[in-house]
C-alpha cells in the first residue's frame, strides 16, 4: 500500500474532463504558423458605454452620501458589457487584435486588424480617465486610424501587449531592444 497513482491522488477520478481546443501551457506562446491563440482579453471601462452618464457617477461617488445611488446608475452600463446581446470585448491573439461581440464573440470585418498590418498603437493622451483608469487607443495601419477600441482598462499595458506580440509574432518588425512586460507599466 505505499505506492500510490495518479488516479489515487487525484481522487479514483480518472476520466478527468479536459477543455476542448489548444493547449498552451503558457498563453499567446502557440505560433500562428500552427493556429490562432488568444494573448489577452479586456472588457471595455463603463466610460465606452456613456462617458455622460460614466462623468455623473464619478461626482456621485466622491461623496459618501450618494455612492449608492452612482452604483444602482451605473450597474446597467456596468453589466452591459456581458449581456447576451450587447457584450462587448478586445481580444488580442497571436495573428490579430479584434473586438468581439456578443457571448460567441463575433467579429465584423471592419473590427479586426492582422498583427502584420498594424504599424502604431497610440493612446491618445485626452481619452485618459484617472478615476476608471481606462482611455482610447487608436490602432495606426499605412498612416491611417484603423480601429478605435474606446474605454480600454490600463491602456497603457493592453498597448504594451499589442506591441510586443507584434514584436514577436510578425516578421520584420521584432526590435533590437528588450521586450516590455505589460506588467511593468
Amino acid at each position: 500500500m505505499g505506492t500510490s497513482t495518479p488516479e489515487s491522488v487525484a481522487g479514483g477520478n480518472s476520466h478527468v474532463a479536459e477543455r476542448p481546443g489548444l493547449k498552451q501551457p503558457v498563453t499567446g506562446v502557440v505560433p500562428p504558423q500552427i493556429a490562432e491563440a488568444r494573448i489577452r482579453t479586456t472588457w471595455p471601462a463603463v466610460t465606452d458605454a456613456s462617458p455622460a452618464i460614466a462623468n455623473v457617477g464619478r461626482a456621485l461617488t466622491r461623496t459618501v452620501v450618494l455612492a449608492p445611488l452612482a452604483w444602482l446608475l451605473l450597474a446597467p452600463f456596468y453589466f452591459k458589457k456581458v449581456l447576451p446581446f450587447f457584450a462587448k470585448r478586445y481580444t488580442l491573439t497571436n495573428r490579430r487584435l479584434v473586438v468581439q461581440r456578443g457571448l460567441k464573440g463575433k467579429v465584423k470585418q471592419k473590427e479586426e486588424v492582422d498583427l502584420a498590418d498594424i504599424d502604431e498603437v497610440r493612446l491618445v493622451e485626452d481619452s485618459y480617465n484617472p478615476f476608471y483608469r481606462s482611455a482610447t487607443l487608436e490602432v495606426v495601419s499605412g498612416g491611417r486610424v484603423v480601429l478605435t477600441l474606446t474605454g480600454v482598462p490600463d491602456p497603457e499595458s493592453f498597448r504594451q501587449s499589442v506591441l510586443n506580440a507584434i514584436f514577436a509574432w510578425v516578421p520584420g518588425k521584432s526590435r533590437a531592444l528588450p521586450m516590455i512586460p505589460a506588467s511593468a507599466t
